[in-house]
Parts: C-alpha cells; sequence; structure tokens
C-alpha cells in the first residue's frame, strides 16, 4: 500500500506499510505460533488476510485547525491538526462523507478544540459506515454548549448526506487522553446503524464496540460458529459477549446460549438483534464476566471469551481450568495476554488455532483458539 501521508511523514500510524503484505501475514502468524508454542502443539490453520486498504469500517477522527477550516486526522506532537480526510484505510465512500461532515463542522461553527490552551468544544469526529453504507456520525464535544447549533443544523447534514441515519453528540468534559464520555445525546430518530455480517443483522449503537474491519470480523464469527457446531454443546455462555457477535451467530435449536457484557448499550443492541432473529433459547446480561461464572451454578458444556487486550486474568482462567467445562473458544486480539490465560488452564488444551488480520499495515492482528479438555 503506497501512502503520500506516511512518505511525507505526516502519518506514522502503519508501522508495517513499507513490508509487502505477504511477509506482514506470514510475521504474524510465527508470532502468535511462537507466543503460543510453550502450551501446547497446535493445528494452525491458513491465516484470514484482509484487503490491504480500504477496510476500516471506522474513521477516528481528531478534530484540528480552525472553525472555518477544520482539519479531520490526527494531532501532531505540537497538538496542531494533520488532515486525514483520504486516508487509504478507509473505502472510498466512507472518506466521500468526510468533507460533508468538515463543511457541517463550520456550517455548525462547531469550535475545533485546541489541545495546547484547552480551549473550543470539538473534540473527535466518529463515522462508522455500514455494509450497506449507511453511516453513524458522532461528534464528542467539550460541553453542551454546542447542542442548540448541531440540532439547528442537522436537517442540512442530513439532506446533504443522506445515509447519516444516525448522529450524536458524545460529551467529554475531561481533558484526557480517551476517545469518548459517558453520556450520549442521540439526535436522530434513529439510535442503531444495522450492520449486517453473514446472514445476521448486529444493531450498533453510539456507544458499542464493534470489529473495525467487517469482511475479516464475518470471518471471525463464521470460523467461531464452525468451532462451536463440532463441538455441539447444549448450553454456551459468550463472555464479553459486546453486540452479541459470537452469540447470535452460534444460536440454534435445542442450544441455550448466555452473553455477558459490561457495557449495557452493546447488551441492548445485542437484544434487539437476538429479537428481530426471533431467538428464543438467547439470553443477554449486563455485568462482569469473571463475577458471572464465579456465581454461577454449574458450568455450561462450551464457553466463548473474546476480552479486551489485557486478557481474561487469572480469577476466570482459575475458574475455567476448575470448572468443568468441557470446550472453550478464546478470541484474542493480544497474542501475549493469550499465551498466559492458557498457560494458567493446562486441562484445557488448543486443538486448532487462526490468525485473522483484522489490522493490515500495523502489528496487530486477532487470533481464534479452540480448546478442549484433556
Amino acid at each position: 500500500m503506497q501512502c503520500h501521508h506516511f512518505d511525507a511523514a505526516r502519518c506514522g500510524s502503519c508501522t508495517l506499510i513499507e513490508q509487502p503484505y505477504a511477509d506482514q501475514l506470514a510475521a504474524k502468524q510465527q508470532r502468535c505460533a511462537e507466543l503460543l508454542a510453550p502450551v501446547g502443539p497446535v493445528d494452525w490453520r491458513a491465516p484470514v488476510a484482509s484487503a490491504e486498504s480500504g477496510f476500516r469500517n471506522k474513521a477516528k477522527l481528531a478534530v484540528g485547525g480552525t472553525v472555518d477550516a477544520p482539519t479531520l486526522g490526527i494531532l501532531d506532537p505540537g497538538g496542531a491538526g494533520v488532515d486525514l480526510r483520504d486516508c487509504g484505510l478507509y473505502p472510498a465512500t466512507l472518506q466521500a462523507a468526510l468533507p460533508v461532515v468538515a463543511a457541517f463542522v463550520s456550517l455548525a461553527r462547531l469550535v475545533p478544540y485546541d489541545v495546547p490552551t484547552r480551549r473550543g468544544e470539538l473534540k473527535y469526529v466518529l463515522v462508522t459506515e455500514s455494509p450497506d453504507g449507511e453511516l453513524m456520525v458522532r461528534f464528542v464535544l467539550r460541553s453542551t454548549e454546542a447542542l442548540p447549533r448541531l440540532r439547528k443544523h442537522l436537517p442540512w447534514l442530513l439532506g446533504a448526506l443522506p445515509r447519516a441515519v444516525v448522529v450524536s453528540a458524545n460529551l467529554l468534559p475531561e481533558h484526557k487522553a480517551v476517545l469518548e464520555g459517558e453520556q450520549e445525546v442521540v439526535l436522530t430518530e434513529r439510535a442503531t446503524l444495522r450492520m449486517r455480517v453473514n446472514d445476521i443483522d448486529l444493531h450498533l449503537r453510539p456507544q458499542s464496540f464493534f470489529q473495525t474491519n467487517t469482511a475479516v470480523a464475518a470471518a471471525l464469527y463464521r470460523i467461531g460458529r464452525e468451532l462451536v457446531d463440532a463441538s455441539a454443546p447444549r448450553t454456551v455462555w459468550d463472555l464479553y459477549c459486546g453486540v452479541g457477535g459470537f452469540a447470535l451467530h452460534v444460536a440454534g435449536p435445542g442450544r441455550e446460549v448466555v452473553g455477558i457484557e459490561t457495557s449495557t448499550e452493546a447488551v441492548a443492541s445485542a437484544e434487539q438483534s437476538r429479537d428481530d432473529l426471533g431467538l428464543a433459547g438467547v439470553r443477554f446480561a449486563a455485568g462482569d464476566a469473571t463475577a458471572f461464572a464465579l456465581a454461577a451454578a454449574a458450568p455450561p458444556d462450551l464457553v466463548i471469551v473474546n476480552p479486551p487486550r489485557r486478557g481474561i486474568g487469572p480469577a476466570l482462567a482459575g475458574w475455567l481450568e476448575a470448572s468443568g467445562v468441557r470446550d472453550v473458544v478464546y478470541s484474542s486480539c493480544n497474542a501475549a495476554s493469550l499465551a498466559r490465560d492458557l498457560a494458567a488452564m493446562p486441562s484445557l488444551r488448543p486443538t486448532q488455532g487462526r490468525v485473522l488480520d483484522m489490522f493490515p499495515q500495523t502489528g496487530h492482528y486477532e487470533a481464534v483458539v479452540a480448546l478442549t479438555r484433556a
């Protein structure tokens, strides 16, 4: 992939961009295999490749510049805005929406937040595109000061960008290095973006997490479904379930599925998808995955875990080791924490593994491993 922003040293986010893609993919597979080698032999299947460019479904854009000439992209070390609207990681359809969003910033007088002086209102613009081309546009603001102008000029945005079906304002009053605050104000009638993945419509709310590579996420859920079906469990837990991707894919006749997730927004999204599909045997609840497992009266036949980068941790790993759970499907975005967690569950032996390149041009990737009790 060639990038004029990288060549001009304006953006170095794609740390592996100068390596041929086949070499990137092979190195990720090798690195993952090396990290998991101490826990036992793994039958590594061929890695799942991604498109090299245009694969991101979400643009996370720091806002800089001025209200009349805003930049959407990143901030340089001095806090000045670097415009990356034409970033090659975004598909052309997503890129095409960003000039309209920038024009709206000027029209609504959303003054870019200046990090060095801590003045201004608009910190980030977050734009997510569904497989159908619909958009969710979120404006991360320092306060409610700009909300009346957002509402006043919203009809212009919806007219100029009719694909924007969900528009919201997120409030982040603190001066800290986070992307969003706790409070969300939805400005449109619709509050969810429909993300069609395989044969399932997942409903994404503004503060719900979704994988940034839709095509590879679809492959991940298909692989998860195949691994679960091969074990033929009657009861399944999906811990750290997010918007229910794994839980909804593995649901079926005669199978009870429970999904646990800390985000109430994500749980509401998962429940909406479940109801649309008419899946009576699937239940979702908001809560801590470890606390749920430790308090359960009995374990299920199979557990799916898809934790954040820190992994599942010693408490849940210890519970899985002692629980008698027959099978585990572990999806990880950090092979180092995956290896650490597997070492804490020696009775659950890895049988099959797959690397999925969710993040081309970087050193990050997803790995999914099937475990069976020895």
